[in-house]
């Protein structure tokens, strides 16, 4: 998740020295303790660029150290070159305070610049919102939701709050509970625990392959429609679009989904929903300054709303 490139921001260098209690550590494990606002993935992939010296040279991440070598840290000045400029865009915000923000993404919304998206996404909302949050790696952005996926997420407003974040997710931590309307009489609840990775012949799409990262996901149904069911999803992992690609694996792909669907819809209201009917209604995680357990629920966005409401007065 720590994807900023060295190459784009003039580093600032800063100078340590291994003390004794690291001794028998690893370059990275000792990197970790004498700089802890930054991951571990964050510190061996600068390792590996070359922005940390051990005594002079360059170090592999699992050379051990024992006490007394001088590092230099060559840390890039994240986000302060970005070609992302702020935007007045309108965020809907479910909670601030001085670590982080929680956003109610809406529906259409491009959460990060990329090909085809250089202007009009979250990242350009929050540097108008919050200047200071061109000092954070992707402006503090921690996970991301699909374009049409509508719902929470967490924005870190510090290094220090982004790297406990990115942990918690790492650690499988943080909740985050979807719903979703899906094609098909869905016989009841499970769990999908199929590996996920970029599918081999169609490189905008994403597939269970067995070379792909693990992937977990838990349902239960909601509502049953008789062509299609209202699903509650529980992620343990976050792959790219992860809810979508399992529920298409087990022969229930979600309402709307171009991309992953595999069969159309016996309604016509179903088939005219213009989007994946997908949003991220509950997100939960322990607060990375007060410790504290947090919970955030929003209600659903209203086309899947009007969508739902049509369904059952049918």
């Amino acid at each position: 998740m720590d994807d900023y490139s060295a190459a784009n921001f003039p580093p600032s260098v800063r100078y340590l020295n291994v003390p004794a209690d690291c001794a028998g550590l690893r370059i990275d494990q000792a990197l970790a303790r004498l700089m802890p606002e930054h991951s571990r993935n964050r510190l061996q992939s600068w390792l590996r660029d070359g922005l940390i010296l051990v005594d002079g040279g360059g170090a592999d991440p699992k050379r051990k150290v024992w006490g007394g070598e001088a590092l230099s840290v060559s840390e890039p000045r994240a986000g302060e070159h970005s070609e992302a400029l702020p935007e007045n865009i309108p965020i809907d915000i479910v909670f601030e305070d001085d670590a982080l923000l929680v956003i109610n993404k809406a529906v259409g919304l491009v959460v990060h610049p990329g090909s085809g998206n250089w202007t009009g996404t979250l990242l350009n909302a929050l540097l108008h919102h919050d200047g200071t949050l061109a000092s954070v790696p992707r402006a503090g952005i921690v996970h991301r939701l699909d374009k049409d996926t509508s719902g929470l997420l967490v924005v870190a407003r510090s290094l220090q709050a982004q790297t406990e974040l990115v942990r918690q997710l790492q650690a499988r931590s943080v909740k985050r509970h979807y719903v979703a309307l899906v094609l098909g009489d869905l016989a009841g609840a499970g769990t999908v625990n199929e590996p996920i990775g970029r599918h081999p012949t169609q490189r905008t799409r994403m597939a269970v392959v067995p070379a792909g990262k693990p992937a977990v996901t838990h349902f239960e149904v909601r509502k049953r429609f008789g062509h299609s069911t209202l699903v509650e999803c529980r992620l343990e992992t976050g792959r790219t679009h992860q809810i979508r690609v399992h529920m298409a694996h087990i022969g229930h792909p979600l309402v709307g989904d171009e991309t992953y669907g595999r069969r159309r819809a016996a309604e016509a209201r179903l088939c005219a929903f213009p989007r994946q009917a997908l949003h991220a209604y509950r997100l939960g995680f322990m607060h990375p300054v007060t410790r504290r357990e947090c919970m955030w629920e929003v209600p659903m966005a209203h086309d899947m709303d009007d969508l739902l409401c049509g369904l059952e007065a049918a």
